[in-house]
């Protein structure tokens, strides 16, 4: 199963009638809009990418839509697969047990405020 979101936009005029759209059209289901500025947020399931894709494109074709872009993707095989590797993979990398590693080698990457600001 694979699960993605899109963006929809539209002119904020026709806003109303494009959500009316995605929420009858059973190819997605409504999460959120914007009238202002025309945004819709809408999630599309498939069994596989090309479902997913055969929908987006339905989707980018509907009345009164300017664009429709997939942002975010799950798939349920993907997530499988990476599960196992990281199963099979020791929790510490090797560098960390070498007594020879000098701790200011190490680099550390969970600060992203140093990385945004």
């Amino acid at each position: 199963m694979n699960i993605s979101s899109i963006v929809v936009q539209c002119k904020s005029e026709h806003f109303d009638r494009v959500k009316e759209w995605c929420e009858k059209s059973e190819l997605c289901d409504y999460h959120f809009g914007d009238k202002d500025k025309g945004k819709i947020i809408v999630t599309i399931e498939g069994r596989d990418v090309s479902e997913e894709i055969a929908k987006l494109k339905q989707i980018q074709t509907a009345p009164f839509v300017i664009t429709a872009d997939m942002m975010m993707t799950y798939q349920e095989d993907m997530l499988d697969e990476e599960i196992k590797k990281l199963n099979e993979q020791d929790p510490v990398p090797a560098f960390l047990n070498d007594p020879n590693t000098r701790a200011e080698d190490i680099v550390y990457n969970g600060d992203l405020k140093k990385k945004i600001l």
